[in-house]
């Protein structure tokens, strides 16, 4: 078993475990009033895999996620107040409220996003630790999924890629028993997802993610691996949600009792027990931790409700990456000058003129069809 940190460190996990559970609780409540748009993924029971898996990376290490990113985001340091405010689709979100819940995203943090296509972040990650090989940085990249990607063509083809080029990457799955609503059982043929990738000569190595000490310990040693060596790795981390796959899920596919079995082993709970046990920290730390979680949730629903919504004008804004280097995504020939499709604002004067001319002609044409004695 793990040994506790000091009392400082303690703290510090104690206090981002207890801002995850609480900005969570606080998501979901504010998806069923609406104000979060959507789709709407929680990660309540997964703290300690989060927590334990980022406390223990370097500010220059990349994290790349899933769908279920918002305690990632908010454990690499990302303001809940962005956060939230992503959720609510506002300007001051980390993408400009135009991500949502799914994507968050905070280069500044190397947080490198959320994504919602199953295993869509895999070959991502990949390229994320060519990036520092080729710049003969000693950055790793965490590439955390679930159990599901791991039957994703993606998974294959990303593993291959990793162990041939010898790419700087620590896959990490989110083992919460579940793809959506399917067992692991019945959805994976090797249900030790730790071996998954050992056909290509990955290694692996599951673990407790219910354990945040342990998970400190074992993903710790295995970014020291991954950074001296250059080589992958992959731990399978046996976690849980407590909630279901998404706010809309009804959870017919598991009993309660189940769900109420691993609440017993809930991180949060295991891990103040232990800090207490240890005389790391006492009952009045572990109010602190729980109130200051609060406000700071509370905080970011009223700067979140507060912030203004993304201009209108702003919609096709941040589609296309634009230089002068590339070439035209696309091409607009609705004027005899034809011009890029991606930069409507710098259309020439012509095409804007026809485009009003248009518009009025089709009033005209409404207004002759609605006189009297004129057909529909």
């Amino acid at each position: 078993m793990a040994g506790l940190p000091d009392r400082n460190i303690a703290l510090d996990l104690l206090g981002r475990m207890c801002l995850i559970r609480r900005f969570e609780e606080e998501a979901g409540r504010q998806y069923q009033r609406a104000k979060a748009g959507g789709f709407l993924h929680l990660a309540i029971g997964e703290e300690a895999t989060i927590v334990g898996t980022t406390s223990v990376m370097r500010s220059d290490d990349y994290l790349i996620g899933t769908y279920r990113t918002h305690g990632h985001a908010l454990a690499r340091g990302t303001p809940a107040d962005e956060v939230m405010a992503e959720l609510f689709g506002k300007e001051t979100g980390t993408s400009g409220g135009r991500g949502g819940s799914m994507h968050i995203f905070d280069a500044e943090r190397r947080f490198m996003g959320g994504y919602g296509i199953v295993g869509g972040n895999l070959p991502l990650a990949a390229g994320l630790g060519l990036a520092s090989q080729y710049k003969g940085e000693d950055s790793v990249t965490v590439c955390m999924f679930g159990d599901g990607a791991s039957n994703t063509g993606n998974f294959g083809e990303t593993m291959n890629l990793a162990a041939l080029w010898d790419l700087p990457v620590l896959f990490l799955v989110e083992n919460n028993l579940y793809g959506m609503g399917t067992a692991l059982e019945r959805h994976s043929a090797v249900t030790d997802l730790s071996q998954k990738a050992a056909g290509y000569g990955i290694e692996g190595e599951r673990i407790d993610g219910m354990d945040l000490l342990e998970v400190r310990e074992r993903v710790g040693e295995h970014l020291e691996s991954v950074r001296d060596s250059g080589k992958p790795s992959l731990v399978e981390a046996f976690t849980y949600r407590y909630r279901g796959h998404s706010a809309a899920d009804p959870e017919v596919y598991r009993d309660k009792s189940e769900v109420e079995e691993w609440r017993e082993k809930d991180p949060i709970e295991s891990f103040i027990r232990r800090c207490l046990d240890g005389g790391v920290l006492d009952q009045d730390d572990v109010a602190a931790a729980r109130r200051e979680a609060d406000e700071t949730v509370e905080a970011a629903v009223e700067f979140a409700d507060e912030s203004p919504e993304p201009a209108l004008e702003s919609l096709y804004e941040e589609l296309y990456v634009v230089s002068e280097t590339m070439g035209w995504y696309s091409v607009d020939e609705r004027s005899p000058e034809p011009h890029r499709g991606e930069l409507g604002e710098d259309a020439p004067e012509v095409m804007k003129e026809l485009a009003e001319s248009g518009a009025a002609h089709a009033s005209e044409e409404r207004e002759r069809q609605t006189r009297e004695g004129v057909r529909e």
